[in-house]
């Protein structure tokens, strides 16, 4: 057995809630440079024709676009955002992570075996949910990465002069811009994500092919972020151009995607796929295993703690 012994006595509610967001808060830590290379090839170009965008393309790959950012704003840069990404994940992994398995039981109405439609339920709940309570720090990250700290520019010198000034000049609804696409596109990246880790898991384990330990989960892990990849990174797309737009921009998202479908092209939809895959990847193989070890570490100490001397 690699990492910690699973428990005798099932990871709690309040467990997996806290163990999804720390785990997703790491994963963030990690990952985050090839997240922030991600927006930027996502909405490059969004302001002219194909043609010309390619032309005059400033990023060129996952590495050209960190490499150019590290030489033209510092490496800093590729952190922008980091506070309301890591706020972000504590509120939202938290509850579209954490309670999955809780939301999960609920459709099955306790039951152990639960179908793929249980599950894709589950998983599209706890993700709509997640956006609820988390979109404005959400707003605050796309923008934040979007932005070249380099010259005169800047739109937001901090994560708090972000929310002001989004609310001050966009008013509330600034600060849940993008709702309906995050919504659609967590739905999908939850089922797809979550739904894709539990079915490869379960396989591994009824085949016997792994035990329930890092292994199993690091494969597990991979399967999902490349399968999560490809089903959601239109929706992605769209979901940080119409976040990033200047007020007045895009009238609503469906605008924006066929702005972009009539502007740049079906291939626009998958600009960044590279970075996302790498990012989504290497996020679900730090998350789940870092989740994984968490409920199995909280759960042993709260064991340890309530066993009599």
């Amino acid at each position: 057995m690699v990492g910690f012994k699973a428990t005798d006595v099932p990871p709690t509610a309040a467990v997996k809630f806290l163990g999804a967001g720390t785990a997703a808060c790491i994963a963030d830590l990690i990952t985050f440079p090839l997240d922030t290379a991600k927006v930027r090839l996502q909405i490059q170009g969004e302001r002219q024709g194909p043609v010309r965008a390619a032309t005059s393309a400033q990023y060129r790959g996952v590495l050209g676009t960190i490499l150019t950012m590290v030489r033209t704003e510092g490496p800093r840069s590729l952190y922008s955002g980091l506070v309301a990404g890591l706020q972000r994940q504590m509120s939202f992994a938290s509850v579209r992570i954490g309670l999955y398995d809780s939301v999960k039981q609920f459709y099955t109405k306790g039951s152990e075996h639960a179908g793929i439609g249980s599950r894709l339920l589950a998983g599209s709940t706890t993700g709509a949910l997640a956006v609820a309570v988390a979109q404005p720090t959400d707003v605050v990250k796309v923008r934040f990465q979007a932005q070249a700290r380099a010259g005169r520019g800047r739109r937001y010198q901090s994560t708090v002069d972000a929310y002001k000034t989004i609310a001050r000049e966009e008013g509330f609804r600034g600060l849940w811009k993008g709702t309906s696409p995050n919504v659609a596109r967590n739905a999908i990246v939850n089922c797809a994500e979550l739904v894709t880790y539990d079915l490869i898991k379960d396989a591994l384990l009824k085949a016997n092919l792994m035990t329930d330990d890092l292994p199993c989960h690091f494969t597990s892990a991979f399967g999902a972020g490349f399968c999560t990849t490809v089903i959601a990174s239109p929706v992605d797309v769209v979901k940080t151009r119409y976040m990033n737009s200047a007020l007045g921009q895009y009238s609503s998202a469906g605008h924006c995607a066929l702005t972009m479908l009539q502007k740049e092209g079906p291939r626009a939809f998958y600009k960044g796929f590279m970075p996302s895959f790498l990012r989504l990847g290497s996020w679900n193989v730090v998350m789940f295993v870092t989740y994984e070890q968490l409920k199995r570490a909280l759960m042993a100490a709260c064991t340890s703690r309530e066993a009599p001397f």
